[in-house]
């Protein structure tokens, strides 16, 4: 399906009466790179500081040292929860059988972990809207990373999924060390990021 022209206010798009669709994110050309899709609503995001950057490449690493075989670490990749929502996680651990190299977009119940590292312009989004959204979803598990741990690394906020609910319970906070058995034993030591 192919998105229809998009009117221009000056050079910015005008949003279609609904809203946009997932459709519409990955049609509409000349986006700037890691938009998502909230409500319909184009979300650009901010140029990111290096603190994002090292605590993602952190996660990365940390997670896929232990990641069974069935499962696949993403960076960065859009997870489409609806036909009006594609957020972009900062980390995502999916199914392998969700996971393929000529993919754009996984689908929400192929993710078994969603990961935002919070920065300024989306502290409201990673707190309270996006972990709404994959709940809903039903993505299982969400970390919150937040800078505040020793020296200014990184703090991970760990959330399961209340399935009576379908909202996240949180679960621990881990300054100097993640390690945790959902979705699967994980060992972290959040100091490295000062040596990275």
């Amino acid at each position: 399906m192919t998105a229809e022209p998009v009117q221009q206010y000056g050079h910015w798009p005008l949003p279609p009466l609904d809203g946009y669709t997932v459709d519409d994110l990955f049609t509409l050309h000349g986006l700037p790179p890691h938009t998502e899709l909230l409500d319909g609503s184009l979300i650009f995001v901010s140029p990111q500081r290096e603190f994002h950057t090292v605590v993602i490449d952190l996660l990365v690493t940390g997670l896929r040292r232990t990641a069974p075989e069935d499962l696949r670490v993403r960076r960065e990749m859009t997870v489409v929860l609806d036909d009006r929502n594609a957020p972009e996680p900062d980390v995502s651990v999916l199914r392998a059988a969700g996971a393929g190299t000529d993919r754009t977009r996984y689908k929400a119940e192929d993710v078994v972990l969603a990961v935002e590292v919070v920065s300024p312009e989306s502290e409201s989004r990673d707190r309270t809207t996006k972990p709404y959204k994959y709940a809903s979803a039903g993505i299982p598990n969400y970390w919150r990373v937040e800078r505040g741990g020793s020296g200014g690394g990184p703090v991970v906020h760990v959330y399961e999924i209340d399935p009576l609910t379908r909202s996240y319970v949180h679960m621990g906070m881990h300054r100097d060390q993640i390690k945790v058995t959902v979705p699967y034993d994980i060992e972290i030591d959040l100091t490295a990021f000062d040596r990275i």
